[in-house]
């Protein structure tokens, strides 16, 4: 069964929106979007992982601050990495297997660190070390208008950006379930030397570049896709 708009959940204290595509018995796969989009960025990608010879049951959630989920004012990593556990914890699976796109990527792989019990495999997309940024990140201007997203989201994940709690960092050796980086190559504004290192960071991670720029799932969604279901296979 697929959904094309997302239903609520409530989990953790707050509402939370989510997409769901495929047969609800198929093995679990949870996709984490980046800053500024919502849960429907992935629906290309979901579409074909529910219909594969071998479907995926896919649950694709707005993070908070983003689209329809509840935008608090509080957006530190740590707190969406925990909305994601207690998402989980309501829909009733005690294991899965995450994707994650930048920003999500982060998040996903705070929730491997803090809860490594509850992922399976983890795919990374062009996500870089937590290094701190010299010179650091300058304010974003706001966009006029109104956004599908909370501006103070903005704000809040540019400090951690520019200052990660090195505890990101101490903690990868936690990350001990099988893990693809996936790199977006030269095209990318994610330095390529920081995805590399991340995966370097990631007990037994491999690194895979596809030199599609930082949206690769979006640019080059046939390769992705290829990767992504190889690798969930295993």
């Amino acid at each position: 069964m697929e959904t094309t708009a997302p239903h609520t959940v409530r989990a953790g204290g707050l509402t939370l929106a989510c997409r769901t595509w495929g047969p609800a018995g198929a093995p679990p796969v949870l996709l984490l979007h980046c800053r500024g989009a919502d849960g429907g960025d992935w629906t290309r990608i979901a579409e074909r992982l529910a219909a594969s010879p071998r479907p995926r049951r896919v649950y694709a959630p707005d993070l908070r601050g983003h689209g329809r989920s509840d935008w608090p004012g509080e957006y530190r990593l740590e707190a969406m990495s925990e909305d994601v556990r207690a998402l989980l914890t309501t829909l009733g699976l005690t294991s899965v297997d995450v994707v994650g796109h930048s920003l999500g990527g982060v998040v996903a792989y705070l929730l491997a660190q803090r809860h490594p019990g509850v992922v399976s495999r983890l795919v990374l997309e062009d996500v870089g070390a937590p290094v701190p940024l010299d010179p650091p990140r300058p304010p974003a201007e706001r966009p006029a208008g109104e956004l599908p997203f909370d501006w103070a989201m903005v704000r809040a994940t540019d400090e951690q950006r520019n200052a990660p709690d090195p505890v990101w960092w101490d903690h990868m050796d936690r990350i001990t379930m099988p893990t693809l980086v996936i790199a977006g190559g030269a095209a990318s504004h994610i330095p390529q030397d920081q995805v590399a290192k991340l995966a370097d960071l990631i007990p037994g991670a491999s690194l895979v570049t596809v030199d599609a720029g930082h949206l690769v799932h979006e640019a080059r969604p046939e390769e992705f896709l290829a990767l992504v279901e190889e690798f969930l296979e295993r």
